[in-house]
């Protein structure tokens, strides 16, 4: 019998949360959450060194925006500030995995296939 891993990382944001990035103009609403670095390492090693950031934090996974395009962004917890605009993120796949915007978030769709 395997023990469990507990995970004692509490993730500062949740999901259907709008969040902003730090240094970058993009916004994007969190759809999943990895407890430390998940993506590859190549992916890793592209982020130029010095603003490359831990990979023991929390990583998100944000259906984002910018003015030019939509695009699914993962971006690390310490690059994150939440948003207080008040403003709907208009990721066309928005509606598929979250109801209504509503105070700032937008509320998990619990839909059985």
């Amino acid at each position: 019998m395997g023990m469990a891993v507990m995970i004692t990382t509490r993730a500062k944001y949740h999901l259907g949360q709008v969040v902003r990035h730090r240094k970058h103009p993009f916004r994007g609403v969190v759809f999943d959450v990895d407890p430390k670095f998940a993506n590859t390492e190549e992916w890793y090693q592209a982020i130029p060194e010095e603003s490359r950031p831990s990979k023991e934090q929390p990583y998100y996974h944000l259906l984002a925006e910018n003015d030019q395009s939509y695009y699914v962004a993962y971006v690390s917890e310490q690059n994150l500030i939440a948003d207080y605009s008040g403003e709907p993120v208009d990721h066309p796949d928005i509606p598929e995995m979250f109801g209504p915007f509503s105070d700032g978030t937008y509320p998990l769709h619990f839909q059985m296939n």
